[in-house]
């Protein structure tokens, strides 16, 4: 019987004495402005004491913004904003030191690009390869 209580014990103090701790974190975002109407997805990655880099959720950070309602990393915009910019700000939840803050604009061009179809993609001529000398 102690053994099965000793076991989860000892897992758990491994798990602490070995956890990576994150030394910092930074945005990584996928676009330079905020669309209306739709979820904004906001990337944040930590980077590790071993120097490895992993992407980080609101479990581990606390997200808020100047406008909009963040769910999970993801900031919702109206699809008629009343404001052209976003503050958001980051900060880790285990060291609230670790704090981010950007400005990010809101798209004011609407997204009715006509996009090819595949049959006028496959329809192009190869482009030329360089050589190298």
């Amino acid at each position: 019987m102690k053994k099965i209580v000793l076991i989860p014990v000892l897992l758990y103090f491994y798990s602490i004495t070995f956890a990576q701790k994150v030394d910092s974190i930074y945005f990584n975002l996928y676009t330079d402005s905020l669309k209306k109407g739709t979820y904004n997805y906001i990337n944040v990655i930590g980077k590790l004491s071993n120097g490895n880099f992993r992407p980080m959720d609101s479990t581990q950070l606390l997200f808020t913004a100047s406008y909009g309602k963040f769910y999970g990393n993801s900031l919702w915009l109206p699809f008629e904003p009343t404001v052209e910019k976003v503050e958001v700000t980051v900060k880790a939840r285990q060291n609230p030191s670790q704090i981010l803050y950007r400005t990010i604009y809101i798209k004011k061009a609407a997204d009715d690009a006509k996009l090819k179809t595949v049959d006028e993609i496959m329809a192009e001529p190869p482009k030329s390869k360089r050589r190298k000398h």
